[in-house]
């Protein structure tokens, strides 16, 4: 038997602009990665489908994008995007990554489609990660931002479903393990709560800065399946790491910050000031979830 539930749907953009300090019109730095999906229900397509580029940014400049345009049911672009295949057997999930259309694909409709799907008790789901890396500029603004939309299946259908995006420090496929890499949760939402989260992870496991495996987190109410755009902001317009902020945003409204003196010179260094890539996935089960997922 096969069941398939509506899942993540990330649509137009993901953002990394950098603005200089006083002088926004000299803006040269940014990184604009648009995503998009729509989800399903039984593999019905949502109708509420966005086609557009990134949005534009007074004083910012896009210098690199992924609209996903193509046709329905190819996959993500591979100059861009490393598709991850297979069980990485990470915080007790359930999936199995596969790189077919039943799991990633394009709509069509400049959106991609990330769907969890069960075949005979095995899930399988879809996982990209950027081929692109961005440092945040010193002296500047620097953005990243998604605009999301959940799946409208049944909050029952959506138990044990974890979807995120995220953002990992590139060391990590350079043989620093994980968290001394750095991680920034920007959007992760479990079990169709009505809430979003953003947190931060970091230093050493366990315990350390970010006193792992927990992070520094907030949450944010979400109440609908709209889209809605989600942001961290870098600003490093100031003459003092210490007081450099990284901000997240649900919607341009901010729900969580963390400063470089709460982390000290070389966690932050590792989150603000060293190549950073994107992650999008669509999780099953795990530790955090803690609950089973619809069968």
């Amino acid at each position: 038997m096969i069941s398939k539930w509506s899942s993540v749907a990330l649509s137009a953009a993901l953002a990394v602009v950098s603005a200089t300090h006083d002088i926004p019109s000299t803006v040269n730095n940014s990184v604009f990665s648009n995503f998009t999906s729509v989800g399903k229900d039984n593999w019905v397509p949502a109708i509420s489908v966005v086609d557009e580029l990134a949005p534009g940014y007074d004083g910012f400049t896009t210098v690199w994008q992924d609209a996903f345009i193509g046709s329905a049911g190819q996959s993500p672009d591979t100059n861009n995007w490393n598709i991850i295949t297979g069980y990485l057997g990470v915080n007790s999930e359930w999936e199995v990554y596969q790189s077919g259309w039943e799991n990633l694909q394009l709509s069509g409709g400049s959106t991609l489609q990330i769907v969890p799907v069960i075949m005979n008790g095995q899930w399988t789901s879809g996982r990209i990660e950027s081929a692109y890396t961005f440092t945040p500029q010193d002296g500047s603004l620097t953005r990243a931002e998604a605009k999301i939309r959940f799946g409208s299946a049944p909050a029952a259908n959506k138990q044990g479903i974890w979807p995120a995006f995220w953002i990992m420090g590139d060391s990590l496929r350079h043989g620093t393990g994980w968290p001394g890499n750095g991680e920034i949760d920007v959007m992760e939402r479990v079990n169709a709560e009505a809430a979003g989260h953003g947190t931060l992870h970091c230093d050493v496991y366990p315990g350390g800065i970010c006193d792992e495996p927990n992070g520094k987190g907030a949450a944010v109410s979400l109440y609908d399946e709209d889209w809605h755009v989600w942001r961290v902001e870098w600003d490093r317009r100031t003459d003092n790491w210490a007081d450099e902020v990284l901000t997240w945003y649900l919607d341009g409204n901010a729900f969580h910050s963390i400063a470089g003196w709460q982390v000290g010179p070389d966690v932050w260094a590792d989150i603000a000031a060293s190549p950073l890539y994107f992650l999008l996935n669509v999780a099953v089960g795990g530790n955090w979830v803690s609950c089973f997922p619809a069968l």
